[in-house]
């Protein structure tokens, strides 16, 4: 089945420091196969942040990405992505942002 990706300009602003495009390739298939992978972020609106292995970093000490899976419309969401060391858990004004964020991103593409 076909999905779209659907990159926000910071995603697409930092996403060549943590993944290759190889890297990304992967990624990409693993959330094809399963789309709702990841944690959902409490207070966001369905938002989730998954591990990603990046450039020679497992899982675990690699990057994370937020998302949103539009389920009906088979589209993938890539708000945010940044290294495990840079930050650990979203702020309340962090979640409210990316939640207003993605209301509004959803609105326009719907």
């Amino acid at each position: 089945m076909k999905s779209v990706f659907i990159e926000s300009t910071i995603f697409g602003k930092y996403r060549n420091e943590y993944l290759s495009d190889e890297e990304f390739r992967l990624f990409q298939a693993e959330l094809m196969s399963n789309p709702k992978q990841g944690d959902v972020i409490q207070g966001t609106g369905g938002l989730r942040k998954i591990r990603v292995a990046s450039k020679g970093k497992g899982k675990r000490g690699g990057s994370r990405v937020i998302y949103y899976f539009f389920d009906e419309k088979r589209r993938f969401y890539l708000l945010t992505i940044y290294g495990k060391n840079e930050m650990s858990d979203l702020t309340t004004d962090q979640k409210k942002h990316l939640k207003s964020f993605m209301e509004a991103w959803r609105n326009e593409q719907s």
